[in-house]
Protein backbone atom coordinates (compact mmCIF):
# COMPACT_ATOMS: atom_id res chain seq x y z
CA UNK A 1 0.00 0.00 0.00
CA UNK A 2 1.46 3.33 -1.01
CA UNK A 3 1.62 6.22 1.38
CA UNK A 4 -0.45 9.36 1.07
CA UNK A 5 2.56 11.40 -0.09
CA UNK A 6 3.32 8.87 -2.86
CA UNK A 7 -0.32 8.86 -3.90
CA UNK A 8 -0.44 12.65 -4.11
CA UNK A 9 2.83 12.73 -6.06
CA UNK A 10 1.52 10.14 -8.54
CA UNK A 11 -1.58 12.28 -9.13
CA UNK A 12 0.44 15.47 -9.46
CA UNK A 13 -1.02 17.12 -6.36
CA UNK A 14 1.57 19.40 -4.79
CA UNK A 15 1.38 20.73 -1.23
CA UNK A 16 2.03 24.27 -2.50
CA UNK A 17 -1.09 23.97 -4.71
CA UNK A 18 -3.28 23.36 -1.65
CA UNK A 19 -4.94 26.09 0.36
CA UNK A 20 -5.72 24.83 3.84
CA UNK A 21 -7.94 26.48 6.45
CA UNK A 22 -9.19 25.37 9.81
CA UNK A 23 -12.73 26.37 10.72
CA UNK A 24 -14.91 25.86 13.76
CA UNK A 25 -16.67 22.55 13.82
CA UNK A 26 -20.43 22.21 14.00
CA UNK A 27 -23.06 19.61 14.64
CA UNK A 28 -23.51 17.03 17.35
CA UNK A 29 -20.68 15.91 19.60
CA UNK A 30 -20.95 18.24 22.55
CA UNK A 31 -19.62 21.70 23.21
CA UNK A 32 -15.98 20.86 22.54
CA UNK A 33 -16.52 20.25 18.80
CA UNK A 34 -18.18 23.66 18.45
CA UNK A 35 -15.34 25.53 20.21
CA UNK A 36 -12.27 24.09 18.46
CA UNK A 37 -11.10 24.68 14.89
CA UNK A 38 -10.69 21.03 14.02
CA UNK A 39 -12.71 21.11 10.79
CA UNK A 40 -10.31 21.16 7.81
CA UNK A 41 -11.13 22.99 4.57
CA UNK A 42 -8.82 22.10 1.68
CA UNK A 43 -8.83 23.71 -1.77
CA UNK A 44 -6.77 22.57 -4.76
CA UNK A 45 -5.93 25.90 -6.40
CA UNK A 46 -5.26 24.76 -10.02
CA UNK A 47 -8.62 22.96 -10.33
CA UNK A 48 -10.68 24.78 -7.69
CA UNK A 49 -11.77 21.47 -6.15
CA UNK A 50 -12.77 21.91 -2.49
CA UNK A 51 -12.90 19.32 0.29
CA UNK A 52 -13.88 19.73 3.91
CA UNK A 53 -13.51 17.17 6.67
CA UNK A 54 -14.79 16.98 10.23
CA UNK A 55 -14.72 13.23 10.75
CA UNK A 56 -12.73 13.23 13.99
CA UNK A 57 -11.89 15.65 16.79
CA UNK A 58 -8.24 15.52 15.79
CA UNK A 59 -7.11 18.27 13.41
CA UNK A 60 -4.20 16.16 12.10
CA UNK A 61 -6.41 13.18 11.35
CA UNK A 62 -8.90 15.45 9.56
CA UNK A 63 -6.03 16.93 7.49
CA UNK A 64 -5.05 13.43 6.39
CA UNK A 65 -8.64 12.39 5.61
CA UNK A 66 -9.20 15.57 3.54
CA UNK A 67 -6.10 14.82 1.46
CA UNK A 68 -7.23 11.21 0.96
CA UNK A 69 -10.62 12.45 -0.26
CA UNK A 70 -8.94 14.83 -2.68
CA UNK A 71 -6.82 11.97 -4.04
CA UNK A 72 -9.91 9.78 -4.42
CA UNK A 73 -11.64 12.53 -6.39
CA UNK A 74 -8.72 12.85 -8.83
CA UNK A 75 -8.39 9.06 -9.18
CA UNK A 76 -12.09 8.77 -9.96
CA UNK A 77 -11.89 11.59 -12.49
CA UNK A 78 -8.89 9.96 -14.19
CA UNK A 79 -10.66 6.58 -14.35
CA UNK A 80 -13.79 8.19 -15.84
CA UNK A 81 -11.71 10.03 -18.46
CA UNK A 82 -9.95 6.79 -19.40
CA UNK A 83 -13.30 5.00 -19.71
CA UNK A 84 -14.76 7.81 -21.84
CA UNK A 85 -11.76 7.68 -24.17
CA UNK A 86 -12.16 3.90 -24.54
CA UNK A 87 -15.88 4.35 -25.29
CA UNK A 88 -15.07 6.96 -27.93
CA UNK A 89 -12.52 4.67 -29.60
CA UNK A 90 -15.05 1.82 -29.63
CA UNK A 91 -17.73 4.10 -31.10
CA UNK A 92 -15.42 5.24 -33.90
CA UNK A 93 -14.36 1.67 -34.61
CA UNK A 94 -18.04 0.65 -34.80
CA UNK A 95 -18.85 3.51 -37.18
CA UNK A 96 -15.97 2.64 -39.53
CA UNK A 97 -16.87 -1.02 -39.87
CA UNK A 98 -18.33 -2.29 -43.15
CA UNK A 99 -22.05 -3.05 -43.08
CA UNK A 100 -23.08 -6.71 -43.16
CA UNK A 101 -24.83 -8.33 -46.12
CA UNK A 102 -28.14 -8.27 -44.24
CA UNK A 103 -27.74 -4.54 -43.50
CA UNK A 104 -26.98 -3.86 -47.16
CA UNK A 105 -30.07 -5.83 -48.17
CA UNK A 106 -32.23 -3.78 -45.76
CA UNK A 107 -30.81 -0.55 -47.19
CA UNK A 108 -31.58 -1.69 -50.76
CA UNK A 109 -35.11 -2.70 -49.76
CA UNK A 110 -35.73 0.65 -48.09
CA UNK A 111 -34.36 2.49 -51.13
CA UNK A 112 -36.61 0.48 -53.44
CA UNK A 113 -39.61 1.21 -51.22
CA UNK A 114 -38.88 4.96 -51.28
CA UNK A 115 -38.49 4.83 -55.03
CA UNK A 116 -41.91 3.17 -55.43
CA UNK A 117 -43.55 5.75 -53.17
CA UNK A 118 -42.00 8.58 -55.16
CA UNK A 119 -43.00 7.07 -58.47
CA UNK A 120 -46.65 7.17 -57.39
CA UNK A 121 -46.36 10.97 -57.06
CA UNK A 122 -45.57 11.49 -60.74
CA UNK A 123 -48.03 12.85 -63.20
CA UNK A 124 -50.15 10.31 -65.02
CA UNK A 125 -48.67 11.12 -68.45
CA UNK A 126 -45.02 10.51 -67.46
Amino acid sequence: METLAERMEALGILEEDLEERFVLGSGSGGQKINKTSSCVYLKHLPTGREVSCQETRSREKNREIARVRLCEFFETAAAEAKLAAARERARRRYQKRKPSKAAKARLRAAKQHRSERKSSRRKVGD
